[in-house]
């Protein structure tokens, strides 16, 4: 009986090691797929109406999604659909110059100044490699363009 107790602590030791080492729990194997979509980020709150900042979303309901460089008063954008590979990557085509590339990313909850998610991509090569985000800017909440729109409206009257 002591034996068998024993084998199977061990087998609970090189379980949990193994989860630990993997890092593949039930809420990081998606490396964060139910917070990237369907959600504005940015790279940084504008600190003035002429302040550039990078926008990335990316919405469900049509894989589709944008890359925006812009201020309060000037901006560029490219649109681009997506299949998501469900492992952390997604295959993000360009339809205008018809490019392709595979992204890699990473959301999480984080704590950076009045930010509550983090999104880290690698490979896309529009854009930024950090965005941001805050509660509320889900695509389809009340809050989420209207919250953003607000900030910068608020730091052009401060001028």
């Amino acid at each position: 009986m002591k034996k068998l107790a024993l084998l199977l602590l061990v087998l609970l030791g090189v379980y949990f090691l193994w989860r630990w080492w993997t890092g593949r729990d039930a809420a990081t194997a998606d490396r964060g797929r139910q917070l990237v979509y369907d959600r504005v980020w940015i790279d940084h709150l504008p600190t003035s109406e002429t302040d550039s900042f990078q926008l990335f979303a990316a919405v469900t309901e049509q894989p589709m999604g944008v890359f925006q460089a812009t201020s309060m008063w000037k901006g560029s954008f490219e649109m681009f659909r997506y299949e998501d590979k469900g492992d952390g990557k997604a295959v993000i085509t360009y339809p205008q110059s018809k490019d392709k590339e595979r992204v890699s990313y990473r959301a999480y909850k984080c704590k950076e100044g009045k930010f509550q998610f983090c999104l880290e991509l690698d490979g896309a090569s529009r854009g930024t490699r950090r965005y941001y985000s805050q509660d509320g800017w889900e695509i389809g909440s009340q809050t989420s363009l209207p919250t953003l729109g607000a900030r910068i409206e608020a730091l052009s009257q401060s001028q």
